[in-house]
């Protein structure tokens, strides 16, 4: 039985951290931005974790 592949769409997309933690980016970024606040889209900017209820479903994708 040969080894099971990462997900590369998923990998792409997320960042495994040192302490295990996965972080992800905010959706809503870059279409129609000019009609969202500067507030909104600063804070749409900063990096965000995955919830705790879809850690099981990530790491069944991002096997090593």
């Amino acid at each position: 039985m040969p080894k099971m592949k990462s997900k590369s769409a998923l990998m792409k997309r997320i960042k495994v951290t040192g302490s295990g933690k996965v972080t992800r980016h905010h959706a809503y970024t870059s279409h129609l931005a000019p009609h969202k606040t500067t507030k909104q889209k600063r804070h749409l900017m900063k990096g965000a974790s995955v919830h705790k209820t879809d850690y099981k479903r990530i790491k069944y994708l991002i096997v090593k």
